[in-house]
């Protein structure tokens, strides 16, 4: 089992959510709305501090956990969804879980 996490922009979780669906064995995901901000870009003037504390852009984090032969085939669906060519497109990351229960069904579900 992995966990995937995606930070997108909030205007492509339709299309991203849209092209999830048409996995087969889909296990669903959470989407919560945060904000964030990325790393200063070379040739980009230095801001004073009060700009860099305030500097944050709406965005949405995903978040799946699915069995090892749907990690792929998520993490490409889902940066093609996601994609627009501009900075600010977002991230895509895999950690591996080490045990998950499924509360509903009170049984192990890791595999």
């Amino acid at each position: 089992m992995k966990e995937i996490k995606a930070i997108v922009q909030p205007f492509k979780l339709p299309k991203i959510r849209s092209a999830l669906r048409h996995i087969q064995e889909f296990p669903g995901m959470s989407v919560d709305k945060i904000q964030g901000c990325g790393p200063s870009m070379p040739g980009m003037a230095e801001q004073d501090i009060k700009q860099e504390l305030t500097d944050f852009s709406p965005k949405t984090r995903i978040e799946i956990v699915a069995p090892d032969h749907l990690v792929d085939e998520i993490v490409r669906t889902i940066t093609e969804a996601a994609y627009t060519g501009q900075v600010g497109d977002g991230l895509v990351w895999v950690t591996p879980v080490e045990y998950m229960m499924r509360i509903q069904e009170k049984e192990d579900a890791t595999g």
